[in-house]
């Protein structure tokens, strides 16, 4: 099958990750197709070819009909000449057997307006169809295989029944719309997420808050008054860990059961308030 040979060039529009879905929103390929009557409308997304003219900003509309062959790999036996000034035909053309390409050129020899190219297969994400432009003067889109089926059972051949929309034209609203919803979804993620951090770190410190001694356990603890040394060559002077001032003789000192001291007001202070163990070797207090 010739086909899968031509279609190997071929790569989906698969979005990139952001935030995820807002790469697909703002494609600049991703553009609209409209089938509309007075009973029905129909908007499909579509991909445009990467050879050949693009849409105008304004869009074009025409009337649409399939192709026969239905694959178009051979001459278009129906016409695409216009009725008239002004008005134009487009084709609807099922994808297999050749070359977008050649469909395209196809769809161009019989006189249509522009080719509109649908999937044989239901698939997630729209192709870019690849292809030479040199001698290509009309556009060309692809659509799903819903939307080409759909479009093939309601189209009648009236003028102006089928438009196809420029990329940046009706989409930039929605693009717009998307990026703003996306934003304000970001923004509530985070919110919450930080809202629920702190209520979680505030449960966290009134539930496990910590500890402490009895001040009447405190004060059964024993203690001295500070006496510095009398060596001359002693050069280390002595500090509280608690304060970091150096001890002054006759400072009133608390003897935890580990050995080590401190101020007498730092170390009660810390056991009466804020933990039951040394702050320097983290044995607890109470349990010796």
């Amino acid at each position: 099958m010739r086909r899968r040979a031509s279609d190997s060039q071929v790569h989906a529009m698969s979005p990139r990750v952001v935030l995820l879905f807002l790469a697909a929103a703002l494609r600049p390929c991703a553009a609209l197709v409209r089938l509309h009557s007075n009973s029905f409308s129909f908007t499909f997304l579509d991909a445009p070819a990467r050879f050949g003219p693009r849409v105008g900003s304004d869009g074009i509309c025409g009337s649409l009909r399939a192709a026969e062959p239905a694959e178009a790999c051979e001459p278009i036996k129906d016409s695409g000449g216009r009725r008239g000034a002004g008005r134009k035909a487009f084709v609807l053309i099922a994808r297999g057997n050749c070359s977008f390409e050649g469909k395209v050129r196809a769809a161009q020899k019989a006189g249509f307006d522009a080719a509109v190219v649908y999937d044989d297969e239901e698939k997630a994400s729209l192709y870019s169809m690849v292809g030479d432009s040199e001698g290509i003067h009309i556009p060309a889109i692809f659509v799903s295989k819903m939307a080409g089926e759909t479009l093939k059972k309601f189209a009648r051949g009236e003028d102006d029944e089928c438009c196809i929309n420029s990329s940046m034209d009706e989409t930039a609203g929605t693009v717009l719309v998307m990026s703003f919803v996306s934003l304000v979804v970001i923004i509530s993620v985070l919110a919450s997420f930080l809202f629920a951090r702190n209520c979680r770190l505030l449960r966290h410190g009134v539930d496990n808050h910590p500890p402490y001694v009895k001040k009447h356990v405190v004060e059964k603890l024993p203690c001295s008054a500070y006496s510095a040394p009398c060596s001359s060559e002693d050069i280390f002077q002595e500090a509280c860990a608690i304060c970091l001032e150096d001890y002054n003789n006759g400072d009133m000192l608390r003897h935890l059961p580990c050995k080590h001291e401190f101020h007498k007001i730092c170390i009660d202070s810390w056991l009466t308030k804020w933990g039951t163990f040394c702050p320097i070797c983290k044995l607890e207090v109470t349990s010796s």
